[in-house]
C-alpha cells in the first residue's frame, strides 16, 4: 500500500496548504521525543515534560507491543485500516521496551504518523492495550519520534 503522505513528505511537499509535511516513518533522522512506559503517567504529563516535542508538528507514534506469534497478523489485519502499520521490533531497538519478552512473545512496533496531543495519546494507549489484552499479549509503552 503507497503511504501517500510518505511520498509528499520524501519530495518536502506539504500534505495540505499551511501544514508541515508529514515524517516518514522510515526516515533514519527520526528521533525519540516522548516516551511513555508508566500506565500511571498520563499522556498530557508525557507530553509537557519533554522539551523535544514540536507541538505544532506530526509525528510517529510508536506502541511497543509484545503479542504472541500467532496473533501477529490477526493485529496487523485490525490496525491496518486506521492506517497503522505493526512490523517487528528490531534487536537493537527491543532493549527500549523496558521489559524483556516472555516465551511466546514477540516484540513488535505499531506505528501511523499523525498530530500528537494528550487526548489522541490516552485513546491510543488505551485501543493498544485493548488489543494486545484481547489477542493474548501485552502493550508496554509508546513513543513518539520526529524529525532531529
Amino acid at each position: 500500500m503507497i503511504n501517500f503522505r510518505s511520498v509528499l513528505s520524501r519530495l518536502g511537499l506539504r500534505a495540505r496548504s499551511g501544514e508541515p509535511a508529514a515524517p516518514d516513518w522510515d526516515d533514519s533522522d527520526l528521533i525519540v521525543v516522548v516516551s511513555a512506559f508508566d500506565d500511571a503517567e498520563a499522556a498530557s504529563a508525557v507530553l509537557a515534560r519533554s522539551p523535544e516535542w514540536v507541538e505544532t508538528g506530526a509525528a510517529v507514534l510508536r506502541h511497543h507491543l509484545l503479542l504472541p506469534p500467532g496473533a501477529v497478523a490477526q493485529a496487523a489485519e485490525l490496525l491496518e485500516p486506521d492506517g497503522w502499520r505493526l512490523r517487528p521490533a528490531p534487536e537493537a531497538e527491543q532493549a527500549a521496551f523496558g521489559t524483556a519478552p516472555a516465551p511466546g512473545e514477540e516484540p513488535l512496533f505499531a506505528e501511523r504518523v499523525q498530530k500528537l496531543d494528550a487526548l489522541h495519546c490516552s485513546q491510543e494507549n488505551a485501543r493498544m492495550a485493548g488489543l494486545a489484552q484481547r489477542l493474548g499479549g501485552r502493550a508496554v509503552g509508546w513513543v513518539a519520534l520526529q524529525s532531529g
